[in-house]
């Protein structure tokens, strides 16, 4: 058996901030300065990752003071939302709290055993999703009171109809992963902000990694920045999908033309999967029949790596959370490079 890529070691300190993709991460002199709710003792990531042979033991979660500095044109859509950095960074620190509570209950529960439960819609449940969304819950009652949530397992919850800020929670993303001991699945956290994605969590509760994007900022796995990789055309793009099962009809059509022009198609990793892009690791991710929570937190870590996330037609993903809004399905295309993006909808050619 191949030996993990992923070791952990029990001891923490604040040097050695490197990349993991260092062919385009900029030079750093000197680690920038942690920001004092990261300093708290509530966080889970006390450890130092070692990834081949680079180690870092630099673990450090993300805040606003990271600025994202390749121009792009989301660096004043938090501005523009009437959002400062003293409210990103409350937002941040709630969002690792949440991540943090939800693996704790989540690492109880890996690979050992319990029932698994069938929804209606023959999607398996276990008492670890349910328990780690209900831990997020309480926290997100006891921060912000007014905030909206809406939750996988457990749907709207809130007082009123409607809310600015609705909080998108997908306890495991994966659960077929979880449940087969395959660590490849994550809890995915989204705070919308009248209706915009602005803070975008995936957390790997197993591998204590956490990928963080918040809108306007460079996306963080770790407290280290990441960007994507360029892929000059479809043919030389490695591909990811959950499976190839999972599409039908039209859209298996559809997908079979962007399999064909790409160099590698792969499978399985759920969430994992654009976590592995916004990292520089893949070039590609298409699926289809996403619902809101298993794709709004995506959205600001990708943009923020440099990535495009859109529908099958280019278009924004959008969803509109309230007490009478339905958990619709939603084509997915994500690309590290722009070109690639278009290449792949070009052969989608979704109508």
């Amino acid at each position: 058996m191949q030996a993990p890529l992923f070791q952990m070691h029990a001891h923490f300190s604040h040097s050695n901030f490197l990349s993991l993709n260092p062919r385009r991460t900029p030079a750093v002199s000197s680690p920038p300065a942690v920001p004092q709710f990261l300093l708290s003792g509530r966080s889970s990531f006390n450890s130092a990752l070692t990834f081949g042979s680079i180690q870092s033991n630099s673990v450090k979660m993300t805040s606003v003071n990271s600025s994202l500095s390749n121009g792009n044109s989301c660096g004043n859509q938090a501005i523009a939302l009437g959002l400062d950095s003293v409210d990103l960074d409350r937002f941040a620190d709630v969002g690792n709290q949440l991540a943090d509570a939800a693996g704790d209950v989540i690492r109880r529960y890996f690979r050992k055993s319990f029932d698994i439960l069938d929804k209606e819609d023959l999607s398996p449940v276990t008492i670890a999703d349910q328990a780690a969304e209900e831990s997020m819950v309480k926290i997100i009652e006891e921060n912000f009171p007014s905030h909206a949530i809406f939750g996988e397992e457990n749907g709207w919850k809130c007082k009123e109809d409607f809310a600015d800020f609705v909080w998108v929670l997908d306890p495991i993303d994966g659960t077929k992963s979880f449940i087969t001991g395959k660590p490849l699945f994550g809890t995915l956290i989204a705070l919308l902000h009248k209706g915009k994605p602005i803070l975008g969590i995936i957390d790997q509760p197993v591998l204590r990694e956490r990928w963080i994007g918040i809108s306007g900022k460079r996306t963080t796995l770790n407290g280290q920045e990441i960007y994507t990789r360029n892929c000059s055309q479809l043919s030389k793009a490695y591909l990811y999908t959950t499976s190839p099962h999972l599409f039908s009809g039209d859209a298996e059509v559809a997908f079979a033309r962007v399999r064909s022009k790409v160099k590698v198609p792969l499978y399985g990793c759920d969430c994992y999967a654009y976590a592995l892009l916004a990292s520089g690791h893949v070039d590609l991710v298409v699926e289809s029949g996403l619902k809101p929570y298993d794709f709004l937190s995506l959205i600001p870590v990708i943009e923020g790596a440099g990535g495009v996330i859109t529908d099958w037609k280019g278009h924004q993903l959008f969803w509109e959370a309230s007490s009478k809004a339905e958990a619709t399905s939603f084509n997915v295309v994500a690309a590290g490079d722009k070109g690639v993006h278009q290449e792949a909808l070009d052969s989608l050619q979704w109508q």
